[in-house]
């Protein structure tokens, strides 16, 4: 076991943002990174729904070290969405309060907010509440914000921004999403 200095307790706001793919997957690698010094790790999804993705299944296997928590309720008013929109918004309220609570409590190091960026491009929920958050962080928990879109406000307050940019997509072509590279 590799033992922490005084720099290790230390955490940061990080955030993967940008129109090109990776940005979930950055944060899992982290997430995987973190495990690996036993460090608990959360992941709070807010648009991604229970049991539809291949990080769900990959992470159940990391327990108890990591846990992921998917609390949206899928693709808003795209990909034959057909909630109310009151519906997106309520969920995304709910994840971002479950956020804070677990953000707080001490128990975790490492919180990924996978597609918080996104809930707050949609407007589901404000900016204020979210800095909020980034201000109620504990100095020794890393926070990763994942989504495309990110605001200069979010930017402005982050140690680490990192932006995913396309450069071409297989979906451009035709090709659509395959299980096990991107969902």
């Amino acid at each position: 076991m590799i033992r922490e200095t005084p720099s290790d307790a230390r955490g940061l706001v990080l955030v993967f943002t940008g129109n090109g793919k990776g940005k979930t997957t950055a944060a899992l690698g982290t997430v995987l990174r973190a495990v690996g010094y036993g460090h608990r790790c959360l992941i709070v999804q807010f648009i991604k729904e229970k049991g539809v993705s291949g990080e769900q299944a990959a992470l159940a296997r990391l327990a108890p070290e990591a846990e992921i928590v998917s609390l949206g309720r899928g693709f808003v008013g795209i990909m034959n969405d057909q909630l109310p929109r009151q519906e997106h918004i309520e969920a995304a309220t709910k994840a971002l309060a479950f956020a804070r609570e677990k953000v707080v409590s001490g128990v975790y190091r490492l919180v990924v907010l996978d597609e918080i960026l996104v809930a707050l491009k949609l407007q589901l929920i404000p900016l204020s509440d979210v800095l909020e958050l980034l201000e109620a962080r504990p100095a020794e928990v890393t926070l990763i914000l994942t989504g495309r879109g990110a605001p200069p406000e979010i930017i402005e307050r982050a140690d680490t921004v990192t932006e995913m940019t396309e450069i071409k997509h297989a979906f451009q072509r035709g090709i659509p999403a395959l299980r096990g590279v991107d969902f």
